[in-house]
């Protein structure tokens, strides 16, 4: 059998877990950031658990 390739955008954005789940980083924290607040920009720091409903969609492009 051929070796399955992984989704490349999906690769650069998500990363899996030592338990199989994947992560996200969180959005809103690109640009414009002087109208955003000091706690609000701290917030958006790290990474969280991508939702439920993504996860069989993203173990069917990271393989």
């Amino acid at each position: 059998m051929p070796k399955l390739k992984s989704h490349r955008g999906a690769a650069k954005r998500f990363k899996k877990t030592g338990t199989g789940k994947f992560v996200r980083s969180k959005a809103f924290k690109q640009h414009i950031l002087t109208s955003k607040t000091r706690s609000r920009k701290r917030g958006l720091r790290g990474t969280v658990v991508a939702a439920p409903a993504d996860q069989a969609k993203l173990r069917r492009m990271l393989p």
